[in-house]
């Protein structure tokens, strides 16, 4: 969202970590120190510090929380540690990241088990504590923690279209919607563009001419259905605001953690998250999942239609991966892991926290229409200069870094569809000529936006970081609020409350971030369905390949005009083609090129090996893993039923359930006679404690 929201982007450096070179590493170690001092920015969250400790201190760690059980964990085990946490009156030594047994291997090995925060007097001196911290050998780095503060007025909505509007606006579009039955399909410029959403002689509410959209500026939505419209083993997660898991165009592609009660109190599937069952609510730490406060935007939810509102199911709009309801296939799962939550949005330690509860619950594509400024921001125009370069980001948010790292490398499995995972940030809404971190990072994909016409949106940072190009919008150019991108809303960030509440438009990098979110979930989607396996960073590239170029729309100058809410058009400004030629990363998405990218690419999905806790089950489809497997049974066998046992249900899926500690093969074999071997691993329930 456009100078709104995140996309975040706009005034972002109030938003997250600190922003300027200035302000990293503010503390000095004095003589005698052993641990780096990170970040002290001025709105560091009072009370509450980050430490990672040294490997070594591990043992140490966990047997002091086992002696902890039931209650709050406030020493160490450690004793110079402890000396230092009593003199500053801890109250709780949590580790960031709870124990989740089916993934404490990795989080071990990524050493995210290293990190705590500690609790203590919000009146006890931040900077002497980080201090005292940084002098106790087992730590290896001390980071203050900040809380993430929206930074627009959350009086500002989505424009929402009344009945009879939204009734013209649809009669005054030529287009035949022949890909959807969804009501409002023919606003969706951004999926099938074929000119008619802004036509030559139209005018505005206002009597002005509105700058017409060109045919072809989309993310070809209409040739790539014909292949594949989504599969609900695909998850993304949406880092946002909370999204309306009860909306009537997503409901059906909500994700849903069927072992859990939602906003219950009770941890039942023993993750480390109570009542999670359709995200977490980070911010409050609650399964409940708020996407209805008043100074909410509903920007998640707009986030999520885009990528996965449900197609054909003469409802609304369609999602780029929702699926055919018609033809009853389902689309891929949204997950929401909120992270804003009212006028409130969660600390830094909690984003990183989001950032793994994804991976480890099986999204594989990581949304995030938010970032920090980019370093060449202008001051003058109100913005504060971010990051700028990758070593900057890197040294002053190493928490944050590393959580990227695991979800990168271990969202997916390597037996599935996808090794890894898709990490997709917005490029920022600065007019700067470089995007905002962390998206910039040469690992994630960062996404610039244009209008309806091709040419790049007046407000999309460019250059420096952008990796793709996507639909975005451009009211201001346009003279007209179909130049923006129209998605599913929550009636609550609804100004005026009328009909057509669930929807309404907004603009920005931040909407341009999940039409690649959407075409990547489509391309993968189209992988499981021809049981098709990628690396992370070979799907990436494929991703970034599969464009068309924007050059050709780049042809003259550019005039938009600035627009105040209270005072309309305020100022002109233009744009030069010649800045932007080969600077919007590789071209405009071209969701059709990816899904033919996948047909030849990758390799053959196989059985993955299984874990399991003692007494604990695990449900598995063996009709993913072998070609045609949807049209074949399966029987499987145990070389040692003592360990483990493995029984049908329909003979595709199996229940396996661990029995003792060990490992053991099976052979799982299809009704054409092909077969898979493989291993399945018991462990004990605390085996991690």
């Amino acid at each position: 969202m456009k100078r709104i929201y995140l996309v975040l982007i706009a005034t972002i450096a109030i938003t997250f970590v600190s922003c300027s070179d200035q302000e990293i590493d503010t503390v000095k170690p004095d003589a005698g120190q052993v641990a780096p001092i990170i970040d002290l920015p001025e709105g560091a969250t009072q009370g509450r510090i980050l430490v990672k400790f040294k490997p070594e201190a591990a043992s140490f760690l966990d047997a002091a929380t086992t002696r902890s059980v039931g209650a709050a964990l406030t020493r160490s085990g450690i004793s110079d540690m402890d000396a230092v946490l009593q003199r500053i009156g801890t109250s709780k030594l949590e580790r960031i990241f709870p124990v989740d047994n089916r993934t404490e291997e990795r989080t071990r090995k990524a050493g995210l088990n290293l990190w705590y925060i500690i609790h203590f007097d919000k009146d006890t001196d931040l900077e002497q504590v980080a201090k005292d911290l940084s002098q106790v050998a087992d730590v290896a780095k001390v980071q203050f923690t900040r809380a993430i503060q929206r930074s627009y007025d959350p009086n500002v909505r989505a424009t929402v279209l009344t009945k009879q509007a939204m009734t013209r606006v649809v009669h005054t579009t030529r287009a035949v919607n022949t890909d959807a039955n969804d009501p409002f399909f023919n606003l969706q410029w951004g999926c099938k563009n074929d000119g008619s959403i802004l036509q030559n002689g139209e005018k505005n509410d206002k009597g002005d001419n509105v700058v017409p959209a060109v045919m072809g500026v989309d993310v070809n939505c209409g040739e790539a259905w014909k292949l594949c419209t989504g599969n609900p083993s695909i998850v993304v997660v949406v880092l946002d605001e909370g999204v309306m898991y009860d909306h009537p165009d997503l409901e059906g592609n909500i994700w849903v953690n069927e072992d859990e009660t939602f906003a219950s109190k009770e941890d039942a599937d023993g993750n480390g998250y109570a009542g999670d069952r359709y995200g977490y609510n980070f911010t409050d730490d609650k399964g409940y999942i708020s996407y209805d406060d008043p100074n909410d935007t509903g920007h998640g939810t707009h986030v999520a239609g885009i990528i996965s509102a449900v197609r054909n199911n003469g409802e609304g709009i369609s999602g780029i991966a929702g699926g055919d309801k018609a033809n009853n296939r389902g689309g891929v799962k949204i997950m929401s892991c909120q992270v804003f939550s009212g006028s409130k949005g969660c600390d830094l330690y909690q984003e990183a926290k989001a950032v793994k509860y994804a991976a480890d619950n099986g999204a594989v594509i990581l949304q995030c229409s938010w970032g920090y400024n980019s370093g060449l921001s202008n001051p003058i125009s109100g913005y504060t200069p971010g990051f700028t370069s990758d070593k900057d980001w890197v040294d002053a948010a190493p928490l944050e870094k590393e959580a990227f790292d695991y979800f990168l490398h271990n969202a997916g499995s390597p037996n599935d569809v996808i090794d890894g995972g898709i990490i997709v940030f917005a490029a920022g809404n600065e007019y700067a000529a470089m995007a905002g971190y962390p998206g910039a990072y040469p690992d994630y994909i960062s996404v610039a936006a244009l209008a309806a016409d091709g040419t790049p949106s007046c407000y999309s940072n460019y250059a420096m970081g952008v990796s793709i190009a996507a639909p975005g919008g451009d009211s201001d150019y346009h003279q007209s609020s179909k130049g923006k991108i129209y998605s599913t809303l929550p009636p609550s960030a609804n100004e005026d409350g009328g009909e057509n509440s669930h929807y309404g438009y907004m603009e920005g990098t931040s909407q341009a971030c999940p039409h690649i979110s959407g075409v990547a979930a489509l391309g993968l989607s189209y992988a499981a369905e021809l049981h098709r396996h990628f690396r992370a960073d070979e799907f990436r590239k494929m991703i970034l390949e599969s464009v068309n170029p924007v050059e050709p729309y780049f042809k003259e100058t550019k005039v938009y005009w600035y627009t105040n809410a209270s005072f309309g058009q305020i100022a002109a400004g233009q744009m030069e083609p010649a800045a932007y030629a080969g600077n919007m990363g590789t071209g405009l998405i071209d969701a059709y090129k990816l899904l033919k990218a996948v047909e030849g690419g990758g390799v053959e999905m196989t059985v993955p090996n299984m874990y399991v806790a003692v007494e604990a089950t695990s449900k598995i489809n063996y009709s993913r893993y072998f070609k045609n497997g949807e049209n074949m049974t399966f029987t499987c066998t145990v070389d040692d039923n003592s360990i483990a046992t493995l029984t049908t249900e329909n003979n595709i899926t199996f229940t396996l359930k661990g029995l003792k500690v060990g490992s053991t093969k099976a052979t799982v074999k299809a009704s054409d006679g092909t077969k898979q071997d493989f291993f399945i691993t018991v462990r004990k329930n605390d085996s991690w404690m």
